[in-house]
């Protein structure tokens, strides 16, 4: 099989990597162009360093779906694309520029958490599963036939770059195996049923806005999900000061005690080096807070140096 590995970001490097422990040909690599980063400089990319230890050409047209990218594709002959975190869309006549098309290696279990973000939403919903799934590339975003699945546990404290990097390395093994299949004409595509599809969009930075209201094991979830953007924020509302933007570090759910009736957001502890909020549901201890522009802090070391007192509030900013 001659392939065509396409990817950008480090959830496809493990793919990449398991590639050349293969029998068949890596004809190239196709990746986003670089982008400059602190002064100008062009920021690295992992998947550039394997095509490079390997001396595969590297292709980065900025629009894969222009007819001169696609002839770059149609002139190097592949029986298949192998796509893994790209981050461009498709086009029918792209994906037609391969014998076999494409196949893709998505970030959960299909049909559940369709699009961007599946390893975060997966978190953020409280799901206590994830994986991996290979889909025959289709026209609609994530809505091939299934080809292959890997499922493992979400781990209690697991944070989404953590279930990220094992995820990823789920995915080359699961892909290897898939291109075996399509070798010898044994694979079996099984159709997504729409009806169990879910969204996994884009996270944007007010997804990181705590909202009181929701149960402690929620937000918690929320800061595990939102790591490492756009993390999770809420305000010190301070008696007589401007709001003070705090970014949450880790927290568990602790039993409420004496002030089990504390409106959501209220401060309930703030001594002995513990920082407890009421939520809408149960008690949060947060075990290290940052203040805007400022250094993660042990919650013992936010409230040696800020006076955060029991029933302060937290929450949105007014005005």
């Amino acid at each position: 099989m001659r392939l065509i590995m396409m990817g950008t970001g480090p959830f496809a490097v493990p793919t990449f990597r398991a590639l050349y422990d293969t029998p068949h040909e890596v004809l190239g690599l196709v990746t986003q162009p670089l982008r400059s980063g602190p002064a100008r400089r062009p920021v690295p990319t992992p998947m550039r360093d394997v095509a490079a230890e390997h001396g595969t050409p590297v292709f980065d047209p900025e629009d894969v779906n222009t007819e001169p990218a696609q002839a770059q594709l149609r002139d190097l002959r592949p029986d298949l694309l192998i796509v893994a975190d790209y981050g461009q869309i498709l086009a029918p006549a792209t994906l037609g520029t391969a014998r076999l098309g494409g196949i893709n290696l998505h970030g959960s279990l299909l049909p559940k958490y369709r699009g961007a973000a599946p390893i975060n939403w997966a978190i953020y919903r409280g799901e206590r599963t994830a994986g991996v799934t290979v889909i025959h590339m289709s026209p609609r975003i994530d809505a091939g036939p299934t080809l292959a699945q890997a499922a493992t546990e979400i781990g209690p404290e697991e944070t989404a770059p953590e279930l990220e990097i094992r995820l990823a390395e789920l995915g080359g093994p699961l892909i290897c195996r898939t291109i075996e299949q399509l070798a010898a004409g044994q694979v079996e595509p099984i159709p997504q049923d729409a009806g169990l599809a879910s969204p996994a969009r884009r996270l944007r930075k007010t997804d990181g806005e705590v909202d009181w209201s929701r149960a402690a094991s929620a937000i918690r979830n929320q800061i595990r999900a939102l790591e490492p953007w756009p993390r999770t924020s809420t305000n010190w509302l301070r008696p007589g000061a401007a709001p003070l933007r705090l970014i949450l570090g880790p927290a568990h759910e602790v039993p409420a005690g004496e002030h089990q009736s504390a409106e959501p957001g209220t401060v309930v502890v703030a001594t002995g080096g513990e920082l407890v909020i009421a939520t809408g549901g149960g008690w949060l201890r947060l075990e290290a807070v940052q203040p805007a522009g400022k250094r993660l802090l042990s919650a013992a070391d936010f409230l040696r140096g800020y006076p955060l007192a029991s029933g302060d509030r937290l929450g949105p900013a007014i005005g």
